[in-house]
């Protein structure tokens, strides 16, 4: 059912979204994308704890709002973690694989809101500085994509690039579950024991790295700290 309210909702945004990225102005498009994300994720993540399938302790994240450009780099369990963080956080810039930003249900609301494809590295982490000039904060998830195997997969690289070209800081953020369900390698059509239960915390705030590939080290360790 979950899905299927998720479905129904990501095809009324790209109903709305399609016609406005052709006549809306980028920026404001933009806006206007990233709270209909917010909303949209907020009504849905409701839904689920209406009926009993989940349950979240996310208001951590409201402390971020008013906080100005921020690169947040959280830990990635499954795959509810960025529509947790978009939730609460309406302006936020994700990188996506380019696969949906072309897809019928995400790709309208996607292209709106100028979330960032990650099939061009280079070009991907200059349009990443770019919104933190302007303003947005940037959510990457530094394995790159869900855990596959124990608390954290290794860190690329990514994180201390752009902050490190950006000159912004990055915050720390933890996802927590009690479940893995929509995680790497759980079965599709397994029922999870429910409510699961989702918290997010926020960690420690490192200003931008001198060396990049050294500060992926550090930060990975943290993160491990922080989960173990």
């Amino acid at each position: 059912m979950g899905f299927a309210i998720l479905g129904i909702g990501l095809a009324l945004v790209s109903a709305v979204a399609f016609p406005l990225t052709l006549v809306m102005r980028p920026r404001a498009g933009a806006w206007l994308g990233r709270r209909l994300a917010t909303y949209g994720f907020r009504a849905y993540l409701l839904v689920l704890v209406l009926t009993g399938v989940a349950r979240f302790d996310i208001k951590a994240l409201d402390a971020l709002r008013n906080a100005g450009p921020l690169i947040i780099a959280a830990n990635h369990p499954g795959l509810l973690d960025a529509l947790m963080v978009l939730s609460r956080l309406p302006n936020v810039v994700c990188v996506l694989k380019a696969s949906l930003l072309r897809n019928l249900l995400w790709g309208a609301g996607s292209r709106l809101a100028r979330y960032i494809p990650n099939d061009w590295f280079l070009g991907s982490v200059n349009l990443a500085i770019e919104e933190l000039r302007n303003g947005s904060q940037l959510l990457l998830f530094p394995e790159g994509t869900r855990t596959e195997s124990g608390p954290l997969d290794e860190f690329r690289a990514g994180v201390a690039y752009v902050s490190y070209r950006s000159r912004v800081p990055i915050q720390t953020v933890f996802i927590e579950q009690d479940t893995n369900f929509l995680g790497k390698g759980y079965p599709f059509l397994k029922r999870p024991d429910m409510p699961m239960r989702f918290r997010i915390r926020l960690g420690r705030r490192f200003d931008p790295p001198s060396d990049p590939k050294a500060f992926t080290t550090t930060l990975r360790a943290y993160f491990m700290e922080e989960l173990s």
